[in-house]
């Protein structure tokens, strides 16, 4: 039997329900009466690979003029996410966002897992959402990114060589070959021990009784999984975000 539950949290730096479902999860989490026995594992997504380096504009103009979405409605889209963030303690500053194409800063979080393990790779999560949503950085910067790595102990010029090259391309790849095999089309998606798929940034309670669940399974021999292993939620796709 397990002595522990392995939650994988498929998600993208460039999705705003990425980190209002990370705070939830996270307030689950803190409420988990295991969490000690909790690993959590960050893996990585991208629901747009064909964002450019850099893109002269802001988040409406990308959503409008790139990918055709009416104004209004992104405006009102915009709002809604900003709401919901402000209720999770973020705050969201879209007029200051820097569109940019997140894979580089994928890669900065399997390099700082190989250096610093789980805990690492968690915080540098945190770091790159903030910086996006929150403080109007550019991620696709390897600057940036060297800062971010050099507050997560690495040696700034390591990451910036790194990223400068093609070290961790693959394992972002896989980490999205294997979303597709498990048949994810939106994030954020957490995954608990292979058994339960929670699509969306669900509402804290129900993070919480998905853990409580998968902690029993991983416990005792093996149970059909309840309603809540697929439930749906607030989530971003490639054609936008709920």
């Amino acid at each position: 039997m397990r002595t522990f539950v392995l939650v994988e949290i498929w998600s993208d730096i460039g999705c705003p329900w990425c980190f209002i479902g990370k705070r939830r999860f996270e307030t689950a989490l803190s409420r988990f009466e295991h969490a000690a026995e909790v690993e959590v594992r960050w893996r990585s997504y991208q629901l747009d690979p064909s964002v450019p380096e850099h893109f002269d504009g802001s988040e409406v103009d990308y959503l409008s003029k790139v990918k055709g979405m009416d104004p209004a409605q992104v405006a009102g889209m915009l709002e809604h996410v900003s709401s919901q963030a402000a209720g999770e303690g973020l705050n969201y500053r879209f007029d200051e966002l820097v569109v940019a194409n997140s894979f580089t800063a994928h890669r900065l979080i399997h390099l700082v897992r190989d250096s610093g393990g789980e805990k690492a790779a968690a915080a540098v999560k945190e770091a790159l959402l903030s910086a996006h949503f929150e403080k109007g950085l550019d991620i696709a910067s390897h600057d940036v990114l060297a800062e971010i790595g050099a507050q997560a102990g690495l040696d700034p010029e390591t990451v910036r060589s790194t990223l400068a090259g093609t070290g961790y391309t693959e394992a972002v790849e896989q980490d999205v070959a294997e979303a597709r095999a498990l048949g994810v089309s939106g994030v954020p998606f957490f995954v608990l021990d292979r058994r339960y798929g929670i699509s969306g940034a669900q509402p804290a309670e129900l993070f919480e009784q998905a853990l409580a669940q998968a902690w029993e399974a991983g416990h005792q021999p093996l149970q059909p999984a309840a309603a809540a292993a697929s439930a749906d939620g607030a989530a971003c796709s490639a054609d936008g975000c709920s």
